[in-house]
């Protein structure tokens, strides 16, 4: 489904961007062809694929090892220093975050 200047227009103003007359003419080529590659990718007929947990399995002699996810002993004392040491903050023993929300 080719997109109009008009949605182009919508899409500008619901990502609050104020394209130029150019950059405008420029997203549109830009974002027709994204669409278009989107389509092609929806129209290919994958039944019967696996889904992969990630990327990198295919092509991988060797699957890529990851940690089991548990739930674990709290690290001592002596491994939470050794782990903030490279912290930029820390305060009372905590990771010291920036603020994201007001």
């Amino acid at each position: 489904m080719p997109l109009s200047l008009a949605d182009i227009d919508r899409i500008a103003r619901l990502a609050r961007l104020h394209p130029a007359p150019t950059e405008r003419e420029c997203l549109h080529k830009q974002l027709d062809a994204f669409f278009g590659l989107v389509e092609t990718i929806q129209s290919v007929d994958t039944t019967g694929v696996t889904p992969l947990a990630h990327p990198m399995d295919v092509g991988l002699e060797v699957p890529l090892r990851l940690h089991e996810d548990r739930v674990g002993e709290p690290p001592s004392l002596d491994m939470r220093a050794l782990l903030q040491r490279n912290a930029p903050s820390v305060e009372e023993g905590l990771f010291l975050v920036p603020k994201v929300l007001d």
